[in-house]
């Protein structure tokens, strides 16, 4: 007996396949970014209902769009979802997704796995040739909650803090930019946002040992004090961290290597933005996500109001109040999607005690 649902301009049974409704808001932007990019080859590496794939077809209007699923139960209910939706030109495929991706080169990867992408971040490297999106819904290894699980998976160290949402994003993209180099490949993020259980990254790439290169210049890693709470980045793919705090010599974690250089491109996300509020799918959600992280400033981590006013022994005001005061003394400073009581900024720690023992 059909389930079925609709999502964005597509009908589809799910009976039989996993279709995880908390996920529309992921394939609501996912749509809006393949569209605004152009993309007219895409790959749906993990595609089980088809959710994701045929709405790209669909909405997005991909020229050449494949769908793989390594269940033949998966890939019937996606032959049927495609024929529903009068996408038949669609390419479906019963395939292990390492072995589709070690065999064949797309302009556009998709990786939306149930659980870690690590198992298929090697093959995705190789076979992407200008964008990879790419997934994880494993947050707690990547933010630091289980510890090994996390080193194993990314092999790189999470550390638990404020800004854990943030790290965890940055050490997915980390091992992501180790893995292309590996192949010649750098990155640039367009799009990185952690959202309810999942880190989701959108990256363009760029071919050559150069541009390889050019990435890892971009690793490093974050010295995290426990007895301050500051923090300060090291860049740079060997560690230079003594362990000791910078700032009041106490005991300091290092979490990395992880990426530090910019994780959003404000022209690709406003585009990407102006395809969703023009689309049926539209939601305020992900209108305002979108907006939060095109306003974010291209600083690594960000503090946590309430933890500082705590800190600080003061009662916390408004935390627009405390941006504002910071861009009066001329520093950056913004909100961020990663925390509803985040700021990022660049002002030094003691700016931030001073404005707010002052309120």
């Amino acid at each position: 007996m059909a389930k079925m649902v609709e999502e964005g301009a597509v009908a589809l049974n799910v009976e039989g396949a996993f279709y995880n409704p908390r996920m529309r808001l992921n394939r609501d932007i996912g749509v809006a970014v393949a569209k605004s990019l152009g993309i007219s080859d895409y790959l749906d590496g993990l595609a089980a209902s088809g959710a994701r794939g045929l709405r790209v077809a669909k909405e997005a209007k991909v020229e050449h769009v494949v769908l793989n699923d390594v269940s033949p139960k998966a890939v019937a209910l996606i032959e049927e979802n495609a024929e529903r939706n009068g996408l038949g030109a669609c390419e479906i495929l019963t395939s292990n997704a390492n072995v589709l991706l070690h065999q064949r080169h797309f302009e556009a990867v998709d990786l939306d796995p149930f659980g870690s992408p690590s198992p298929f971040l090697a093959a995705a490297s190789r076979s992407a040739d200008k964008y990879l999106f790419i997934t994880a819904t494993d947050t707690a290894p990547l933010c630091g909650a289980h510890l090994k699980s996390g080193i194993r998976k990314y092999m790189a160290v999470p550390v638990k803090a404020e800004h854990h949402r943030e790290m965890g994003a940055r050490i997915l993209l980390g091992a992501v930019a180790r893995e292309l180099a590996r192949v010649d490949k750098g990155i640039s993020p367009l799009l990185t946002h952690v959202t309810d259980h999942y880190a989701r990254i959108y990256l363009r790439i760029a071919r050559g040992a150069k541009m390889a290169d050019r990435a890892l210049e971009g690793m490093g890693h974050l010295e995290q004090c426990r007895i301050c709470g500051r923090w300060r980045t090291v860049p740079g793919m060997a560690c230079r961290s003594s362990g000791a705090c910078s700032f009041c010599e106490g005991r300091a974690d290092v979490a990395g290597p992880l990426w530090l250089g910019p994780i959003q491109d404000r022209g690709a996300i406003r585009a990407a933005l102006s395809e969703l509020e023009g689309s049926k799918a539209r939601s305020e959600r992900a209108v305002r996500l979108l907006q939060l992280c095109a306003e974010e400033i291209d600083v690594p981590m960000y503090y946590d109001h309430h933890r500082l006013c705590r800190k600080f022994k003061t009662t916390p005001g408004a935390a627009d109040n405390l941006i504002n005061d910071l861009r009066s003394a001329g520093y950056s400073a913004s909100r961020t999607h990663f925390s509803g009581v985040g700021i990022k900024t660049d002002a030094p720690f003691e700016l931030l005690q001073e404005i707010l023992c002052s309120i």
